[in-house]
């Protein structure tokens, strides 16, 4: 298989915090990552990633969308003082940046938790490089989505909407696709751009049932070897956010949003 092509020039270098112990790893990452044309932080800990993380990069802006001027975080899961875990729940108490965590075994549990934590993906060491900056670009896209006009305001089963934006409203849940806005009874709900991503399919096919390998490929970007458990994670964090009945779970098939 071939690498991807660097990324190509643009105003601003994409600012990746990695957190990684192991020093080998970590340079070999972050050169690797550099010559993809990734402006790379590290750290060799939980604490000092979180350290830099709050002071963001030190040529950037302060931007409390992007995570204190980084566009996404690479964490791994063994860290000492602070582990990958820990790392993301601090994060995600005040930023959806994207997060990809890496766990040396493949663990089930580590990989859970860390879905669990926030983390929108992962992938497993060792790892190689195309594989690591593949699963960057389909991170970095789900942040940068912008779904497609509708042209009209709707409700869910082709109702008139408020005039605001490109409107869908399912009972007390309402999504603005032009604005990327999520209401619940009219409060807005902070969601990362994966559980977003995930939200905009199943609100383009309303009370469809959407097996789990189609969400893998439409929003994740996976094949058929993609992770199941990634979507049954983010579905668990849509619900706690939305309701838990928002999403229904349709067994031995997938899961479809109700009307």
């Amino acid at each position: 298989m071939s690498s991807p092509a660097p990324a190509p020039a643009s105003a601003r270098p994409v600012r990746v915090l990695l957190v990684e112990d192991d020093e080998l790893m970590r340079r070999s990452f972050a050169v690797a990552l550099e010559r993809y044309g990734y402006r790379v932080k590290a750290a060799a800990d939980g604490l000092a990633g979180l350290e830099l993380f709050r002071d963001g990069p030190a040529d950037a802006d302060a931007d409390a969308e992007s995570g204190g001027g980084f566009d996404l975080l690479i964490l791994d899961v063994m860290l000492p003082g602070l582990d990958g875990i820990g790392l993301c729940r601090r994060v995600r108490e005040t930023s959806l940046v994207p997060i990809l965590m890496m766990s040396a075994r493949g663990d089930g549990l580590d990989i859970v938790a860390g879905l669990e934590a926030g983390a929108d993906d992962y992938v497993v060491k060792p790892v190689d490089t195309y594989v690591l900056v593949a699963r960057i670009r389909s991170l970095l896209r789900r942040a940068t989505y912008a779904p497609p006009a509708s042209g009209a305001e709707r409700r869910a089963g082709g109702e008139p909407a408020p005039a605001r934006g490109d409107l869908l409203v399912f009972g007390d849940l309402t999504l603005d696709t032009g604005g990327l806005e999520v209401f619940v009874s009219g409060s807005p709900v902070a969601l990362t751009p994966t559980e977003l991503k995930l939200l905009l399919e199943f609100a383009a096919h309303p009370g469809v049932v959407l097996e789990r390998h189609t969400l893998l490929r439409n929003v994740w970007e996976y094949g058929w070897d993609g992770d199941s458990r990634v979507v049954d994670l983010c579905v668990q964090r849509l619900r706690r956010k939305l309701g838990r009945d928002r999403i229904e779970t349709v067994r031995g098939f997938g899961y479809k949003l109700r009307r």
